[in-house]
């Protein structure tokens, strides 16, 4: 689901603490990342939501268990923090 994944999931957690829309799409665009993303449904996968063709139909797993990204997921499940994450998917050019 789009709130696990770790690029985002700072800003589904401002949400849940009470801050307006409007400030976390302000941090998002702060943050240099695109603000539409807080209108796709958190509990989807990204390429299901980002393909407007209909014909398209995403089997692939949620972010959380993509084979590419579970290893992130892994590591902030252990406790690491987000910016560790963050820097070893950048190592990893991701």
């Amino acid at each position: 689901p789009l709130e696990d994944d770790p690029k985002y999931r700072k800003y589904f957690k401002m949400l849940k603490v009470g801050l307006p829309m409007g400030a976390v799409k302000n941090a998002l665009q702060r943050d240099g990342l695109d603000p539409s993303m807080m209108d796709l449904d958190p509990e989807k996968s990204i390429t299901s939501q980002l393909n407007k063709e209909e014909d398209i139909i995403d089997n692939g797993p949620p972010l959380k268990d993509d084979p590419q990204y579970s290893k992130y997921f892994k590591m902030l499940k252990m406790g690491l923090p987000m910016g560790a994450v963050q820097n070893a998917m950048q190592r990893d050019g991701l």
